[in-house]
């Protein structure tokens, strides 16, 4: 396919390299057996050889409507669909009568295999490429903040560029006078909502190294860990309480001593919610 890439190279002035990995990060990483190699979304790859951009091609073709509700029924979480293990006979097993939402996410390309523990015979299954993570967080985001979608991929967009410029101040006050727009919805007054939408938002964000909620620690749980190229970021969350009381938690259980082999800058971020007006009422940003 050497022809396609160089025209795709040269329509959007990418080296050969960088239009490889383009096509890599957004189509790449789907296995249906361990080990196995990387096997490319065929639909998707030769779409984007046709129009010469990368593009959201498999994901457009249809809406993930009944997955949506699938995943209420089964009480799946945005976050739950990363890092979920499974055995083969559960992944695998007719979609008729499930009784969780793994095998209708493996078969319909959500998710795929990405790891294997032979002693316990359990598969890792994760989303399989940026594609489907962009394609899907999209199509939760209305969940969490309905009526405004677009607008909060506009946001969403200039977050990014924020986060990449190390601001992650620049990037918070964006957020608050996003959610100020966002109509009411039934779920608001918890904590957890709001970890979720955070997790949707920052999975639109870009090509980040990494984002995991509720990571244990010795001392604790911390609600959600990002890392950059430039930093690791551990937010703490509080619902109807202060900034100050989430760095206080931070602190006490010392939350950063977990991560000080990361090999990047340690930042703290304590957000608190404001239920009645239902966006950010203050954070706290500190380095570790």
């Amino acid at each position: 396919m050497q022809d396609y890439i160089e025209r795709l190279a040269r329509a959007n002035e990418w080296t050969i390299e960088e239009a490889i990995n383009q096509l890599k990060q957004q189509y790449d990483g789907y296995h249906f057996a361990w080990p196995s190699p990387d096997l490319f979304n065929p639909f998707s790859l030769l779409n984007a050889f046709n129009a010469k951009r990368i593009e959201n091609y498999w994901f457009a073709s249809g809406t993930p409507t009944y997955l949506i509700e699938m995943m209420r029924r089964f009480d799946t979480l945005p976050s739950d669909i990363s890092c979920m293990e499974a055995m083969s006979s559960e992944f695998d097993a007719p979609t008729e009568g499930m009784q969780s939402i793994i095998p209708l996410l493996y078969q319909s390309g959500y998710v795929t295999i990405k790891g294997y523990d032979r002693d316990a015979q359990l598969y890792t299954l994760d989303l399989p490429n940026g594609e489907v993570r962009i394609g899907l967080m999209k199509s939760l985001l209305p969940q969490y903040a309905p009526k405004v979608s677009g607008r909060g991929m506009t946001m969403a967009a200039k977050m990014s560029l924020a986060l990449r410029k190390d601001d992650i101040d620049g990037g918070l006050s964006l957020l608050q006078a996003y959610l100020l727009t966002v109509p009411y919805c039934d779920n608001a007054n918890s904590e957890g909502h709001y970890q979720q939408m955070l997790y949707i938002i920052f999975s639109l964000l870009g090509q980040f190294r990494g984002l995991d909620v509720e990571v244990h620690t010795p001392t604790g749980r911390v609600d959600m860990v990002l890392r950059t190229n430039q930093a690791l970021y551990l937010f703490e969350l509080k619902l109807n309480m202060s900034a100050q009381a989430a760095m206080d938690q931070i602190d006490l259980k010392d939350y950063a001593s977990k991560f000080a082999l990361s090999g990047l800058p340690i930042v703290k971020v304590g957000i608190n919610f404001d239920p009645e007006r239902r966006t950010i009422g203050d954070w706290k940003t500190e380095n570790a």
